[in-house]
Parts: C-alpha cells; structure tokens; sequence
C-alpha cells in the first residue's frame, strides 16, 4: 500500500488500475447537459475500443468524473492525457457551434482558466490534477466503486444508485448500462 503526500499524487506504475477523478476547472457545472456527458461517453467507449482501456467503474457528474482505469498498453498516463485533449476540444467546439445559453459564460471562464497556465491553450476545461490513486486490494477496489455509485445518491439526485443513467451501477446491478464495463474483481481474488 503506498499513499502520496507532499509530492501530489502520480500515476508510477502505467498498468495497475486507478481510481481517476477528472474535475472541471471552477467546478463549473458543465455535464448538466446531455450533449456534454454523451462526448464522454463517446470518449470512453472510443478509449475501449483503440486505447486499451478498461474501465472498472465510471460516474459523470455536474462538474467532475470519477472513475476506475487500467490501460492494457501500460500507458495510463497517455490514455489519461488523450482523453482530456479530446473531451476538452469536443466540449468546446460544443460550445461554440451549438446552441448554448451559457456559451459567452462558459467561453469566457474557460478562457480565464487558461489564462493561468503555461501551456498555449485559448480555453481550458480539465484541472491538471486527476488525483490518481493505486488500486492495491480488492477491498480498496470494492471501496472505490461504491464510492464512486453512492456519489449521485449523496448529491440527491437518485434514491438507488444503479437509477442514475451516467454511472456504472446498472452494470453492477443488472448487467447494462451506456458502455461496457470490465468487472476487476478477479484481479484481486
């Protein structure tokens, strides 16, 4: 078991399955809508189908992601950063060639985030932190999955989490959801 303190925390081992969060700057409330949480699960099925990407466990909520993600090419790290690339490019041409009521809002804010950094982006949507941490036991792994289910229940927005449609907890439960998930227990046996 290794925790990470005073040096942040980091993805060091490219193959072992991460508890992920993936947070919106400001917290802004982006995947209230619709369009925005389907490029994520857009996303994710593509980082299944060409990355390598297993993905244990999954929730979109308002304004940040959680999830659990082994990559089968030992390199977590880069699945990590392509998604963020192409969810955040996604989501802002979204903005800007849809119909949004928040779109000045939204460009603007994300522009102010930008603003912050040394990269040469115009906006930014993604927190550089995605807050990694190693899954080492199956009882960290279970943890880590109802954590990640209970979080609509907690936010009131379900009673039962399997109800809540961006989440894996109808996988659990009933065996469908929006994507296919991969069940890492057998890992951990």
């Amino acid at each position: 078991m290794s925790y990470e303190f005073a040096d942040g925390y980091k993805i060091r081992d490219q193959a072992s399955t991460h508890f992920l969060t993936f947070t919106v700057m400001g917290w802004i409330d982006i995947f209230s809508r619709t369009r925005y949480r389907d490029i994520i699960i857009e996303s994710f099925k593509y980082c299944q189908n060409n990355k390598g990407l297993k993905i244990a466990a999954y929730v979109i909520m308002s304004n940040h992601i959680h999830t659990i993600w082994t990559a089968t090419n030992n390199n977590l790290s880069d699945v990590v950063r392509d998604f963020k690339t192409f969810t955040s490019k996604s989501i802002l041409k979204s903005i800007e060639s849809e119909n949004e009521s928040r779109r000045d809002w939204l460009l603007y804010m994300f522009a102010y985030y930008a603003k912050g950094t040394n990269a040469n982006d115009f906006f930014k949507v993604w927190t550089n932190n995605n807050h990694p941490e190693n899954i080492y036991s199956k009882e960290f792994l279970i943890s880590k999955i109802n954590y990640i289910h209970q979080n609509p229940v907690r936010a009131n927005l379900v009673a039962e989490p399997e109800h809540y449609i961006y989440s894996s907890a109808s996988n659990y439960t009933s065996g469908k959801g929006l994507i296919d998930i991969d069940f890492l227990f057998y890992i951990y046996c």
